[in-house]
């Protein structure tokens, strides 16, 4: 992939979690990460999610204690040295998202729309590993990237 440096990428959780953890897609997102010219741009929705993946893991024995506290501090590391920039979710992009759900055509749910409309907002693509988010991103004629 080359190296863009005008294009914003948002990234959802989806395909942020497995820069972190090693699953299936670990080797795409990190080649993905390393051609785009930072900041990717994420939201106050991607802290609470990636600390709730980080629980629910603990919980499952998929994760120590001391592997979680590891990633949740590389992850915040990476906010620091900005390889992310933190979008504020404002009023504006509730709204986009209650419009698109009273839409009813497509299976976007809440969180997922927040993260949609943040994107739009931002004028960026969104680049997802959740199948549905990416099929009603393209519904909605938006910019966007699966990454499986």
């Amino acid at each position: 992939m080359m190296n863009v440096t005008n294009a914003h990428y948002y990234f959802d959780t989806s395909a942020l979690l497995p820069y972190y953890r090693q699953e299936d897609l670990t080797p795409k997102v990190q080649a993905f990460i390393s051609s785009v010219t930072p900041p990717i741009l994420i939201n106050h929705l991607t802290l609470v999610e990636i600390a709730s993946a980080l629980s629910r893991w603990c919980r499952t024995l998929e994760l120590s204690q001391e592997q979680a506290l590891i990633i949740h501090e590389l992850f915040y590391q990476h906010i620091t040295v900005g390889l992310y920039r933190i979008l504020p979710v404002s009023e504006q992009e509730f709204k986009r998202a209650e419009t698109w759900l009273l839409q009813r055509d497509t299976s976007l749910r809440s969180l997922d729309a927040l993260h949609l409309a943040t994107a739009f907002h931002a004028d960026a693509c969104l680049i997802t590993a959740d199948k549905k988010l990416y099929e009603s991103a393209v519904y909605l004629n938006l910019k966007s990237q699966f990454l499986i």
